[in-house]
């Protein structure tokens, strides 16, 4: 079980700061979206460059053009590239052949992915390397939680790794532990406490008793 740190709300002098703090206690650094948007590839590269023993995950949440934005991210150094499960089959077939060429991997995003069951079979077969239940900030807001669709795709999925997204704190960490992801993505979790890197080593401990 890996530890990944997802990074929303920093510009890139703050995000190697950050990472800085808690690099030996996580597995990989998240490019959240909001930074992508923010500064661009650059931001993948910049963090790669400096934290080249870390994997580096650019969550670029892809709809469209898959095959061209994943080698984009390749080249900037992404070990990990986001698409969303909503997405048509022909474009996560399109990010999963690119990805291998480029000798990367594709984590899908099911944000807002109604059967999550069904999907998570198709896209097991169309050979992704991550299925990741992801609680939005908006739903999050409500008291929303993604442990039981977790629970789904881990019953369904016979190739892929399993990634649970959304609001994981030091609290809950025990609860999505019963299922057994193969990845744990935490943001404000470690980036909203005051000493990050107790935050990150408490986790990271919890996660390696498993």
């Amino acid at each position: 079980m890996e530890l990944q740190l997802a990074l929303d709300l920093v510009n890139i002098p703050e995000a190697k700061q950050l990472v800085k703090e808690v690099e030996e206690h996580i597995d990989i650094v998240e490019i959240g979206t909001p930074v992508v948007i923010n500064e661009g590839l650059r931001a993948v590269k910049e963090i790669k460059e400096a934290f080249p023993n870390l994997k580096v995950l650019a969550d670029l949440k892809i709809m469209d053009a898959a095959g061209y934005e994943v080698m984009k991210a390749s080249e900037a150094g992404a070990d990990i590239i986001t698409i969303l499960g909503a997405a048509e089959d022909q474009s996560i077939k399109g990010a999963v052949e690119e990805a291998k060429k480029q000798g990367k991997k594709i984590l899908v995003d099911m944000i807002a992915v109604k059967d999550i069951e069904g999907r998570a079979k198709e896209l097991d077969e169309f050979g992704v390397d991550y299925i990741c239940v992801h609680t939005g900030y908006d739903l999050q807001a409500v008291g929303e939680n993604s442990f039981e669709d977790l629970r789904k795709i881990k019953n369904v999925v016979k190739n892929a790794k399993t990634a649970i997204a959304g609001g994981i704190k030091l609290e809950t960490l025990p609860e999505v532990m019963k299922a057994q992801p193969d990845l744990v993505i935490v943001g404000g979790g470690i980036t909203g406490k005051d000493d990050k890197k107790a935050a990150a080593a408490e986790m990271k401990k919890l996660i390696k008793q498993g």
